[in-house]
């Protein structure tokens, strides 16, 4: 199951889920697109890190997902580390690889990921409190 764009905009106006800034055009029927917090080039045949404009913060009742929008899968571009967990807050280091034949610019604000979230059944014994909790702009891997 998937919030719709009501209950997102519900969350949000009860702050029981955080985006920040929240932009009125990310919001889809079922999803919210986040956008690149900078200019950056997706360069072919490269893995590049993509820091999200946003600030993430979710409660432990809610997961996310992450898809890449069709419009960068269609010049070959892919996401990896697509899951988010309930209790995560930060900014989103994105990690795209590029399998397209040219390198691709990508701007400031640019909508560049699908964000889905889902409600989480029953009680979360953890909420997420790793590494990456409260991260801004990209960050490397902690490996």
């Amino acid at each position: 199951m998937v919030l719709s764009s009501s209950i997102i905009r519900s969350r949000i106006a009860d702050k029981t889920l955080g985006i920040e800034p929240f932009a009125e055009e990310s919001l889809q029927p079922s999803s919210y697109d986040l956008r690149a917090a900078e200019d950056i080039i997706i360069r072919k045949g490269e893995l590049t890190l993509v820091p999200t404009m946003e600030f993430v913060s979710l409660p432990a009742d809610l997961c996310a997902t992450l898809w890449g929008r069709s419009s960068f899968g269609r010049k070959g571009v892919v996401l990896g580390a697509g899951y988010i967990d309930p209790g995560f807050r930060g900014n989103l280091t994105l990690c795209m690889v590029n399998h397209g034949p040219e390198d691709i610019p990508v701007t400031k604000g640019m909508r560049v990921v699908q964000m889905l979230l889902h409600p989480v059944e029953g009680t979360v014994e953890s909420a997420y409190n790793g590494h990456y909790q409260d991260s801004h702009g990209a960050v490397q891997s902690k490996l």
